[in-house]
């Protein structure tokens, strides 16, 4: 990981959103998700280099789960223990991809409804959607929001570019208090709502942003994991066995 994120820096920001959607649906063919599939040729090659001392050993789940939580430290940010045994899935349902993934227009009741049927409660969103510190959207992702959301603030609106931020950091946070949050789904947080009291204790302290994230990736790997003789584990990570 240390070597490919020398190489690219926008790799760990890639890894997070594989994991998230990894840890929500057990897929990566999922909608928000379908242009995001940067850091898969990481992962395949850990898995080869895994095969090749271990053969049918450690599954894709867990060596996506620990190279994400390298990329965070790597990019300056928390680490903590990743819980290991999660087996890979047999099937993706784009059905179930598509319903349980939050969008990036999605309005806050949305977003504390798809992580609650997840078991992840407010504090586990806002924590996590903190790792949008980091990386790059997509055009699409958020030009409404640049030119058709009230909610922004307009001299960032304007100068909005695709640049790419690399250090994992709280300033995510104190962007959203700024109303500089690049998707609606990002100021939705802090729009006068049951979030806002959270963001503002992120913005003010890395250190308490860092301890909630850590605890909130745990516990989104722990998310109905694929254990004993359920699921597989895969010989290659882009396909089932």
């Amino acid at each position: 990981m240390r070597t490919a994120v020398r190489n690219d820096r926008r790799l760990p920001a890639s890894m997070i959103r594989l994991f998230f959607h990894d840890c929500f649906v057990n897929s990566r063919n999922a909608f928000p998700n379908r242009n995001s599939i940067r850091g898969m040729n990481v992962v395949e090659t850990i898995k080869s280099a895994v095969e090749a001392a271990c053969n049918a050993t450690v599954s894709c789940a867990d060596i996506l789960a620990l190279a994400t939580r390298d990329g965070v430290v790597l990019s300056g940010g928390p680490s903590w223990t990743v819980p290991l045994g999660r087996r890979d899935a047999r099937t993706a349902s784009q059905n179930a991809a598509n319903s349980n993934l939050p969008g990036p227009s999605s309005s806050l009741s949305a977003l504390i409804s798809s992580f609650a049927n997840q078991g992840l409660n407010l504090r586990d969103l806002v924590a996590l959607s903190g790792a949008h510190t980091f990386g790059v959207a997509r055009c699409a992702t958020f030009r409404s929001r640049i030119y058709n959301d009230a909610n922004i603030e307009p001299v960032f609106a304007r100068s909005t570019q695709a640049n790419c931020p690399q250090a994992f950091d709280n300033a995510y946070y104190r962007n959203l208090l700024s109303r500089r949050g690049l998707l609606h789904s990002d100021q939705e947080l802090f729009n006068n709502g049951s979030a806002d009291s959270i963001v503002r204790s992120y913005a003010a302290s890395s250190f308490v942003f860092f301890r909630d994230f850590a605890a909130a990736m745990v516990k989104m790997g722990n998310i109905s994991p694929l254990t004993g003789s359920n699921g597989e584990i895969r010989r290659v990570c882009s396909r089932v066995n």
